[in-house]
């Protein structure tokens, strides 16, 4: 892995500023060359113009030649985009790895207060774990990932880490598959495009699987005598209005087939490039290979078969230039031919799209771990120990966020069975120490590497209490909406195993109040033999310790040195004797 991931993304930034030049240049000649063929067949068809039937074979020609290198142009002009976008990913690494990230998606519509944990460790939202790894380029990998984030299963963890570890080797890899999915520039929904697939009901009878081809057939050998003058005017035109009075039997039914594809040919194109990108990776690890087999087929690899529905659909729309449609239709039967084709391809694929589709949004959601895998090599991914004593036991264990230069780190471990009681000032750093093992636990649970030197975890599920949401507008108070979280854990617990946080419970009622409705909760957790933290500023909370064997105290304390206030934020096994709050009122002069 690559000690040194900014120096990689530079190079990379450089390398492909080099590529983008060269691609330029293919573009100005093409360019060129198009304006010089479109120059010749004027200049043809001008000197032919009293011979017209070698001026329409000139223009055909000319058509042909601009139309070849028009694609040809697109292909570099979508290569050149690919570039750029290449560029724009790295050099955004580079960014964040620098501490801006700005430009990355919050994640805020997946705020949810009611979750088990996610609200309280901000999970989502501004400057959020999700923001810093999101590197999702669709809307449904994005959703998967979200997912992740909150599914707080303890299954196959080693499996997971398996995944994240070959993917976060694969750089290269990860950049193109992004890059692709960000060209996508179809908003449809890939739920709406299934559900339109799954109850398409087809409209285009049989017959037209024979008939446009043996009337195309016909219309050539009528095209090349009427060329050749060897049939009457009359005869070639009155098949060209046959065709038409084909066509229209079946114009209301195309035209609702292609009020659907008309937007979705481009989506379908750009997804068969994503297949294909994953069809051809060289996974070593078992769960990527069952993805990438779920794209196998007896005949063509999914990437084809989706490729081909794309040229269905954008020959069908070829019918929207009227000139060019009235001329398909009219020799070919164009468009009755495309819809049976694309109802054909409907009938047989259409329950496996959602399968194809799932795949993409697996791979896009976990390309976000493996970059963030390679993002940071001096973090290290837990063992995994069902049989170890400790839920979490690691060494130099810090916020995963947080600028190596400004974190300090602390040596943890906790029991199972065992709760602490974490005591401090204000500010001395409980809660960041809360929010830095919530975020281990869900980073293990994800396979995912958590800052610490090392670490052993026996994987248990998480559920927190940290920053109840006032829901006073819906009728209920502050305390209550408590208490009802609190219910959630208490439940929770009795058929579950978690690791609970807590953060000064039961602020909503008088100190001597809460005082004792805390003992009663810690009592209670202890007696279901649960493992947890609670951060408190109630000392008496403490004395739990003599009561229960297995809780702990600890605590975060603060030092006033020459009458400024200073804070180690390392967790030391007892009881804060050193409160800084009376020292903050007549340090900023709001009490004598």
């Amino acid at each position: 892995m690559q000690d040194n991931p900014i120096l990689y993304y530079t190079q990379r930034v450089l390398e492909f500023k080099q590529q983008l030049k060269a691609v330029k240049r293919l573009l100005y000649l093409s360019s060129f060359f198009r304006f010089a063929v479109f120059l010749a067949t004027c200049f043809a068809i001008y000197i032919t113009f009293d011979q017209w039937k070698i001026s329409l074979l000139c223009a055909v020609i000319g058509v042909a030649g601009f139309v070849f290198l028009l694609l040809r142009h697109l292909k570099l002009a979508y290569k050149r985009d690919k570039i750029r976008r290449f560029i724009t990913m790295n050099q955004l690494e580079i960014d964040v790895l620098k501490g801006d990230i700005s430009k990355l998606s919050t994640g805020e519509e997946f705020v949810d207060p009611s979750h088990f944990y996610s609200y309280d460790i901000d999970l989502f939202g501004a400057n959020s774990l999700f923001q810093y790894m999101n590197r999702t380029a669709t809307s449904e990998g994005k959703q998967v990932l979200a997912n992740l984030f909150t599914s707080n299963t303890i299954d196959s963890i080693e499996k997971k880490q398996q995944v994240v570890s070959e993917l976060s080797e694969k750089g290269a890899w990860r950049q193109n598959f992004t890059a692709i999915a960000s060209m996508i520039k179809n908003d449809t929904k890939i739920a709406v495009l299934n559900n339109w697939l799954t109850n398409y009901t087809a409209s285009i009878p049989g017959l037209m699987r024979y008939l446009p081809n043996a009337f195309s057939l016909i219309s050539m050998v009528l095209i090349v005598l009427f060329f050749m003058d060897m049939i009457p005017d009359l005869v070639f035109y009155g098949w060209f209005f046959f065709g038409l009075g084909i066509s229209s039997i079946y114009l209301s039914r195309v035209n609702s087939l292609s009020n659907h594809t008309s937007t979705v040919s481009a989506t379908f194109s750009e997804y068969s490039k994503l297949i294909a990108c994953v069809e051809t990776a060289n996974f070593e690890t078992e769960t990527l290979k069952k993805q990438q087999e779920k794209l196998s087929s007896e005949i063509l690899n999914a990437s084809e078969i989706v490729q081909e529905f794309s040229k269905l659909l954008a020959a069908l729309d070829s019918r929207n230039n009227i000139f060019i449609g009235l001329v398909l239709n009219g020799f070919f039967l164009w468009d009755v031919k495309q819809s049976f084709l694309i109802e054909a391809w409907i009938e047989k694929y259409h329950s496996k799209v959602a399968d194809w589709f799932d795949v993409i949004s697996f791979f896009d959601a976990q390309n976000s771990l493996g970059n963030y895998v390679f993002n940071h090599p001096q973090f290290h991914t837990a063992t995994i120990d069902l049989k170890a004593k400790s839920v979490l036991k690691a060494s130099k264990l810090g916020h995963p966020l947080l600028k190596k230069e400004g974190r300090v780190d602390n040596d943890f471990s906790i029991d199972k069975e065992q709760f602490f009681i974490v005591t401090g000032a204000n500010m001395a750093g409980k809660s960041t120490f809360l929010r830095t093992v919530s975020l281990s636990i869900v980073l293990c649970n994800m396979g995912l590497p958590i800052c610490a030197e090392k670490a052993v975890y026996s994987p248990i599920k998480l559920i927190t209490s940290m920053r109840t949401s006032d829901s006073l507008a819906e009728g209920s108070s502050y305390f209550f909406a408590e208490l009802q979280r609190l219910k959630i854990i208490v439940e929770a617990v009795k058929v579950d195993r978690y690791f609970i946080i807590l953060d000064e419970i039961l602020k909503g009622t008088n100190s001597h109040d809460k005082a004792l409705g805390s003992k009663k909760i810690v009592r209670q957790f202890s007696s279901k033999k649960a493992s947890g933290i609670i951060a408190t500023h109630d000392l008496s909370l403490c004395e739990l310790s003599v009561e229960i064997s297995q809780v702990e105290n600890y605590y975060f304390d603060a030092e006033i040195i020459k009458d400024e206030l200073f804070f180690g934020y390392k967790l030391k096994k007892g009881i804060c004797t050193n409160m800084n709050a009376s020292f903050l009122l007549k340090k900023m002069k709001i009490v004598e």
